[in-house]
Order: C-alpha cells, then structure tokens, then sequence
C-alpha cells in the first residue's frame, strides 16, 4: 500500500507503513530524517536541523564526522508518504517528503503566530487565543467596534520604519488594521496598509475591505479581500498587494502630520 510516488492524500494508514514511517523518527526531536539522510559511523540516523547542534550520536555517542550519506533510506524515504507535523492538531494528510515543507507553511492546522507587525513577539497558539493574547500582551492596540471606522494614524513624519496597528470590530468577527512605513531604498519612504481577519483563509473570503485616503479634493480607494492573519502581513506588503502610497502622498492626505484612513467592511454574498 505505501508504496507512492503520488501526492499527498488523506486515508487509512496501515501498520506496516507505520512502521517504516517509525524508522525515519530523529531519537531527538522525534521529527523525520529526510534526505539528505546522513548517519553516523555505526548507522544511527538524526536529522539534519537536530546534527547541526550535536557534537556526537544522541544513540551511540560515535562520531558524526565525517558525513556519511544513507543512500538505501533515502530511496525508502522517497517511496514512503510522511504524515504533516500538524496531524496531532487534526491534519490528516500525508505527503511525499518534497511536498512537506511546503504544505506545513500554509497548513490550516498549523499553530498561529502573534498578527502584530514586527518580529518582536514570538507568542504563538490557536485561533481561539489569538484575542486574549492581543488583549492581554497588547493593551495599547485600540479596539473600534463598527463597520465603518477611521484608522487614525498619528506622526507620521516620524523617521524610519514605523507600524500603526489597531482592531476593528464587526459582524461577529475581529479585524487588524496595519498602515507600515518602510524605507525601501536611501530616502524613499513607502507606506503601506491592510486589513487582516483574525480568523481563517475560507472565513476571510467573506468579506471585503475598502480603505479611502480623503481630503483636499482628492480621493485615493483600495478595496481586497481581508487577508487571514495566518498569512499576515509580510508577503503582500512584498507584493504590493495592499494600499501602496509614497512620502508626498501621505502628505497631500495628511493633516499636521497625522494621517485618517476610512476603513469600511462588508460580507460578500456567498
């Protein structure tokens, strides 16, 4: 049965593929020796990541210099499919080990990480704790409640980058707003600004978000698909995939140096 060379697919497992899944387990990290599978000098297997740290075998205390390529398990391990590292939190999948990394980056059952902006706040957990997270590591972050708010963004003359974060409350769900200034190149500042979903990709769907920059005679409209926070912000503020405007944009909108964005949220008709 468990000879596949096919894509990853949900089903029955059978106890002998178990069992050979059983013999990748890193005695580490219990994660899986994929290949490049390397062993030390008496046999024993640990993975990559977990080798690095080491200084001797975790099994025999051998060395593990130098590297000595496994070149039968790694053809095993290319006929075997291996379950996702999320199947203790319901993923069933399993997948050949090329197709892993890939889908534990944008597994639903994968943990999430605090939506704030910036690297700082290493929290991560369910869904459910996401709130109670914000609320209690995060009190600054005002919370309105409505479908149509302004995102006052205060200073925006400050220099360097700069994030201006707040929650927006409505139709039963919870929403974080991000305006980002980032210097991309010597001198040129961008700004940018999104509307997150606490909640998943397929909940985020149902809605749509409008931002508008209004004010001497001008109007400047962005309107998208709410982003989950399970992707946050990062990869569309690469993409461009967000209201993008420049120092002298902000300035034409701005009024002493504080920026109002009008964020408006509706439900899509499924």
């Amino acid at each position: 049965h468990f000879y596949s060379g096919g894509g990853g697919g949900a089903g029955p497992v059978s106890p002998q593929h178990h069992e050979l899944t059983s013999l990748f387990e890193c005695p580490v990290c219990f994660d899986y020796v994929l290949p490049p599978i390397l062993q030390c000098q008496a046999g024993h297997l640990v993975c990559n990541q977990c080798r690095q740290k080491l200084s001797c075998c975790p099994t025999c205390r051998g060395a593990l210099t130098p590297s000595i390529r496994n070149l039968a398990m790694e053809k095993v391990a290319s006929a075997v499919l291996f379950p996702c590292k999320y199947a203790t939190t319901g993923c069933s999948l399993t997948l050949h080990h090329t197709e892993k990394p890939e889908h534990e980056d944008i597994c639903e059952y994968r943990p999430y990480s605090c939506p704030c902006p910036g690297a700082s706040c290493k929290w991560q957990g369910s869904l459910e704790a996401v709130m109670s997270h914000l609320m209690h590591a995060h009190k600054s972050i005002t919370t309105l409640q409505g479908e149509d708010i302004v995102f006052l963004a205060t200073d925006i003359n400050l220099p360097g980058a700069v994030d201006w974060v707040m929650m927006q409350s409505c139709f039963g769900h919870h929403f974080m707003l991000v305006l980002e200034k980032q210097e991309k190149y010597e001198g040129h500042q961008q700004f940018f600004a999104i509307v997150l979903l606490i909640g998943t990709r397929k909940q985020a769907e149902n809605f749509a978000y409008r931002l508008e920059l209004n004010g001497n005679r001008r109007r400047l409209t962005w309107e998208a698909t709410p982003r989950s926070i399970h992707d946050g912000v990062a990869a569309a503020i690469m993409n461009s995939d967000c209201l993008v405007f420049d120092t002298a944009i902000a300035h034409l909108f701005a009024d002493n140096g504080n920026l109002g964005i009008n964020v408006t949220i509706s439900t899509c008709c499924p």
